[in-house]
């Protein structure tokens, strides 16, 4: 029985434990932090009595703790995944691996010291089903080779001003990771479009448009578009060149009444991805190794950070990764 720690009890943080205790098999939630200690005590009694830590950093290198989740604020990834690494314990870091290239950059150098890999980064939409057979499709031929990824990323509502950085780094980072992961092969140029802003935005540069070209020539499409008010909303569709596969979203069920015919969108990400995430945590707790590496976390937020700099200056971007480290390939 592997015994988990979680840091951070936010929206992620409590969700993860409580797939952990009864939704994933050979795992216990064993012990907990959050800067607030009374929500860290609420997610350890409705986990089946996990220990509340008052230290993070004790808990990660605690005896009985076997590997640790990190779920806290972004600019507290860093810190925590590389005290992991120095403890050598297995890490599932919610994205951003870190906010910033630098900060990636130093966890990778760290790992690759270590000469292990300890550290997975939570892009759950690889497991998520659609998006797994939508790979299976690509690599069995059945569309052809691919040619096109169009994406759609919609959720109801952000907050009110949010820059419009924050619109490629929290939402459509999930899309940059995905063309990688759908094609093996790195995003090479990239460009954003940001057509009229929605008057609904609180003054959000939303939504935009990112052109992603990879290594091949492929092109991908994404619309991002946080403030769409109607329901959250994940689509795409890849075109190969002897037919298509598309990506569409549960549930299946569809409602006909009153002259409508309809299904039910949730309000936010975790029903649409309940399934992923489960299936992401079974995956790390059995050791699978089929997460993002840290690797995939460097790549995203520097191809991420490469879109800001699309966006804020209008003109098309070279995406210029360092090369692979040995322990990645």
């Amino acid at each position: 029985m592997k015994r988990i720690g979680i840091i951070g009890t936010g929206i992620m943080g409590t969700d993860h434990a409580r797939l952990l205790h009864t939704s994933v098999s050979g795992a216990v939630v064993a012990g907990v932090y959050d800067l607030d200690p009374v929500r860290a005590a609420e997610v350890a009694q409705s986990s089946g009595g996990a220990r509340v830590f008052g230290n993070p950093y004790e808990l990660i290198v605690d005896d009985d703790i076997d590997a640790v989740l990190v779920a806290s604020s972004d600019d507290t990834h860093e810190e925590y995944v590389q005290a992991c690494i120095t403890a050598g314990k297995p890490v599932l870091c919610e994205k951003p691996l870190a906010p910033t290239v630098e900060a990636c950059t130093r966890i990778v150098d760290a790992e690759v010291k270590a000469g292990t890999r300890l550290v997975s980064v939570g892009f759950m939409r690889r497991f998520d089903p659609g998006y797994a057979q939508m790979k299976r499709v690509l690599q069995l031929g059945e569309i052809g080779a691919p040619l096109i990824l169009h994406c759609v990323h919609r959720n109801p509502a952000a907050v009110p001003g949010l820059p419009g950085p924050a619109v490629i780094t929290g939402s459509a980072v999930h899309e940059l990771d995905i063309t990688r992961w759908l094609f093996d092969e790195e995003i090479v140029e990239v460009s954003v479009h940001a057509p009229r802003a929605t008057s609904l935005g609180g003054g959000t540069p939303d939504p935009q448009i990112l052109l992603l070209r990879t290594e091949s020539g492929m092109v991908a499409d994404v619309e991002v578009f946080v403030n769409a008010r109607y329901g959250y909303d994940v689509r795409a569709e890849l075109v190969g060149e002897l037919g298509t596969v598309t990506l569409d979203g549960p549930p299946p069920t569809v409602l006909r009444r009153a002259g409508i015919d309809g299904r039910a969108l949730p309000a936010d990400w975790r029903p649409r991805f309940a399934e992923a995430y489960r299936l992401e945590l079974q995956d790390w707790v059995d050791g699978a190794g089929n997460a993002a590496s840290a690797w995939d976390g460097f790549a995203a937020t520097f191809a991420a950070q490469t879109c800001v700099r699309a966006l804020e200056t209008g003109t098309p971007q070279r995406v210029e990764l360092p090369p692979v480290p040995k322990l990645y390939h």
